[in-house]
């Protein structure tokens, strides 16, 4: 049985390892950790977790930007934009493409 700050440590280090230009889905980085239907989890770590991170890389399953990041979506896509990920209407343009694996 995993503890919580064992994931806590797992879904950090995981967000890491997402390249710059690539972003992952709550449920995608649920899963890497070991807890596939813990994607809820996911976020509420995103939206209350350490700030240098780059929570920015994550969306949600449509590719969709998230509503509680801090500064709201546009900060969001304002950050990805740096990274060259561009958006429409808050959504992950080529989301399929730029979606991060750690088998790439």
């Amino acid at each position: 049985m995993i503890t919580q700050s064992e994931f806590r440590s797992k879904i950090e280090y995981l967000i890491t390892r997402v390249s710059v230009g690539k972003v992952i889905t709550y449920g995608d980085l649920a899963a890497l950790a070991g807890h596939p239907y813990a994607a809820r989890v996911v976020g509420g770590m995103a939206h209350y977790g350490n700030s240098d991170l780059p929570w920015h890389r994550l969306v949600n399953r449509f590719g969709g930007l998230a509503s509680g990041f801090p500064g709201g979506r546009e900060v969001q896509a304002q950050l990805l934009a740096h990274e060259g990920v561009t958006c429409t209407n808050y959504i992950v343009d080529n989301f399929d493409a730029i979606r991060w694996s750690p088998i790439q």
